[in-house]
């Protein structure tokens, strides 16, 4: 007996192994991978079952798990599920099909005028030690981080900036969020990245800009409070120890 494979079936099989490709790189960043090999080995003893050997009983037990477990998967892997899709949606060709059908882009490049009371005040702090933590919206919506702190709502000043991020202020241990050039909050709550690679010697702070980067297009400033450094966090990665130069120039030039 003889297989005809066709141009369909390639298709099918390579649409498949890329989903599982991506399902496992998630999986493995999120120190789940173990359970992913574990629900593939159900799915595999599920077909093999139902499909192969044709078990009535089991099989029938086993679709009535399968139907249950995906509303439970979906529910134990709702943040890997998300940030799944989020891979997708951020894929360098899918966000310039995208743009095609926008007639602008999403994302407000910052004028020089908003960009320099951020450098100055990143600049001060770092002379003094001051740790901060700024988050610049970009096209993606920071709506439920806003959520989460006291909302501002001011332009951008550099002498409010060094207010919030006083040692003494109340505020200056959470995130500022700045979107459509204005202050929009502040002592905001951010989500922590567990990733491995993260350098050691870099604390919290690192930490969650490193989070909402890799949860959002959100470009993150910090200010060390232990060596005063200026880094960002863009997309899952850093740019360590820059001048108030470098910053300047990565945030006027849109080259994050």
């Amino acid at each position: 007996m003889f297989f005809t494979v066709s141009i369909k079936d390639v298709i099918d099989v390579f649409l498949v192994a890329l989903i599982l490709y991506y399902g496992y790189k998630v999986m493995k960043e999120s120190r789940s991978v173990n359970i992913f090999f574990g629900v593939l080995v159900f799915i595999v003893f599920w077909i093999f079952v139902s499909q192969i050997l044709e078990m009535k009983l089991l099989g029938s037990i086993l679709d009535k798990l399968v139907s249950v477990g995906a509303l439970a998967l979906i529910i134990l892997f709702q943040e890997e599920i998300r940030k799944f899709f989020y891979t997708i949606g951020t894929h360098q060709r899918v966000r310039s099909i995208l743009q095609f059908f926008k007639k602008q882009n999403a994302a407000q490049k910052q004028s020089r005028e908003d960009i320099m009371p951020i450098v100055m005040a990143c600049m001060s702090m770092s002379k003094q030690k001051v740790g901060a933590l700024i988050v610049i919206e970009r096209s993606l919506p920071l709506n439920d981080i806003v959520r989460s702190g006291e909302v501002i709502d001011a332009n951008i000043s550099q002498r409010l900036i060094e207010n919030i991020f006083f040692k003494n202020s109340p505020l200056h241990d959470g995130a500022m969020v700045i979107s459509n050039k204005r202050i929009k909050a502040a002592g905001c709550i951010l989500p922590v990245s567990h990733s491995m690679n993260i350098p050691k010697e870099l604390g919290l702070r690192h930490r969650a800009a490193m989070g909402i980067s890799q949860e959002s297009d959100a470009l993150s400033i910090i200010v060390s409070e232990e060596t005063g450094g200026i880094s960002i966090a863009f997309k899952g990665s850093f740019k360590l120890r820059l001048t108030p130069e470098e910053l300047e120039r990565i945030l006027t030039e849109d080259k994050y």
